[in-house]
């Protein structure tokens, strides 16, 4: 099959995984793959080309990114039961000031989600959130808005969150995880901004309940409930340290520098290799070394990695079967077009995973699935290296942002955990999450026209 059958057919596989993950709550794991399968059976592919399409698919991404993603999750987890997380906060408390505590909560949400997933760092946050909120004399509402979009902004834009990094593996920009992150943060910032902006514009009108409850969290017992939270430089150690290993990896490549002792960093700034040195980094954590932290901890973080796991290589096969169609003939076709190659690509995937997003709630498989989608695309029109391919990482993670609603089980930690009824969360949420989107797409197209 090849034209428009063959699109019709793609079109319709991927409302498949749409209406079977939103409507019907079919995971997401399973929708790729029979959508996976009903697209290379039905374009007439060969039985045996269309399992081993699946199988390589799945098995390449996950020979490229999946120990990367179990190790962040590992991370995430000791941070997180460690009160390593907690320790990053009350460290960005002392720095931004407690007079300025909308700021404080988005600078400690974007830090903390980098390794711990934005549902858990709101729930982990939340007495610190409500007992600030108390001491400053500010309404719940504006302190919850500042806190879930700046764990919300990194989460979709800085690896090693799972997402960027799934993303980055679908179209093949693995190798460039350190330009990767670089661009995370440069886009995170004012995507941070916005969502703070929003927090004392909005929040100081939305009044909730929680706004009575605060008086009940005294900051100082709070910080003090927390127990003996580690060093300063061992919480920060497990997220900085690969993150500096990546990005001197990406140096010494772009530098050309050469010699044993580059050699050696080459290999630390590996993802797999700097993901694991922060796992190493993180045990210095751990309050005991027992069952409970080596093989509880760590194995309720491979736990969380499993479903991210099983849903990005369902995305990787769901990629690889339309990789096998001639597809790539009439997607060539559409890479001559203006629109695709020009200056105004970057903004299909956005629309592309903001589509998903607001149709099926999970940034995460809205990031898979549509890296998944433009990655022929990509490889069709030319777009190849660091900068161009980190720009489409940020454009898919930007759409991945529009927007958090009914759908979004972090709609609902949100919601809960201050308080809010739906139509507060609508308006808190929902709106901070579509500025937020917004404006990361307009940053990464700027920077789209400046460097590519």
């Amino acid at each position: 099959m090849d034209g428009f059958g063959l699109i019709l057919v793609i079109v319709v596989g991927v409302l498949f995984v749409i209406v079977a993950t939103a409507k019907f709550n079919l995971h997401p794991f399973l929708s790729l793959l029979i959508g996976a399968f009903g697209i290379g059976i039905v374009a007439g592919l060969p039985l045996s080309d269309v399992v081993e399409a699946i199988n390589g698919g799945f098995g390449g991404l996950m020979g490229g990114i999946g120990l990367v993603i179990v190790f962040g999750t590992i991370i995430g987890v000791i941070l997180e039961k460690s009160g390593a997380a907690l320790r990053m906060a009350e460290v960005v408390l002392r720095i931004v000031g407690e007079k300025r505590p909308q700021l404080a909560m988005s600078v400690i949400g974007s830090l903390v989600s980098i390794p711990v997933f934005c549902d858990s760092g709101y729930v982990i946050l939340s007495s610190l959130k409500k007992a600030l909120a108390n001491k400053a004399k500010v309404t719940v509402a504006s302190m919850a808005i500042a806190l879930s979009t700046g764990l919300f902004a990194t989460h979709t834009l800085v690896p090693p969150t799972p997402g960027p990094i799934a993303a980055a593996g679908n179209i093949g920009a693995e190798n460039y995880l350190g330009t990767v992150i670089l661009f995370g943060f440069i886009v995170a910032i004012p995507t941070v901004i916005v969502g703070y902006i929003w927090a004392i514009k909005a929040g100081p009108k939305i009044h909730i309940e929680s706004d009575e409850d605060s008086s009940m969290y005294d900051y100082n017992e709070v910080v003090s409930g927390f127990g003996d939270m580690p060093s300063t430089p061992k919480a920060f150690a497990p997220i900085f340290i690969p993150i500096l290993l990546i990005a001197f990896s990406s140096v010494i490549t772009f530098a050309g520098w050469e010699g044993g002792i580059f050699s050696f960093f080459l290999f630390l700034g590996a993802p797999v290799v700097a993901l694991l040195v922060g796992v190493l980094f993180a045990f210095t954590l751990l309050p005991k070394y027992d069952e409970e932290t080596l093989t509880q901890w760590v194995g309720h973080g491979i736990k969380e990695a499993a479903p991210i796991l099983l849903i990005t290589g369902a995305g990787g096969a769901f990629g690889s079967v339309i990789k096998a169609t001639s597809v790539a003939e009439i997607i060539k076709g559409i890479g001559n077009n203006d629109l695709a190659s020009g200056a105004l690509f970057i903004f299909i995937p956005f629309v592309i995973a903001a589509a998903l997003k607001s149709a099926q709630g999970s940034s995460t498989a809205a990031i898979v699935i549509t890296s998944t989608l433009i990655a022929p695309l990509l490889t069709q029109i030319g777009i190849d290296g660091a900068v161009p391919l980190s720009l489409v990482v940020m454009s898919v993670g930007a759409g991945a942002m529009v927007v958090s609603h009914v759908n979004d089980s972090y709609f609902w930690v949100v919601k809960e955990f201050s308080g809010m009824s739906i139509t507060q969360a609508y308006k808190a949420q929902t709106m901070g999450t579509l500025l937020q989107g917004i404006a990361a797409i307009i940053v990464t197209s700027i920077l789209w026209f400046i460097f590519v």
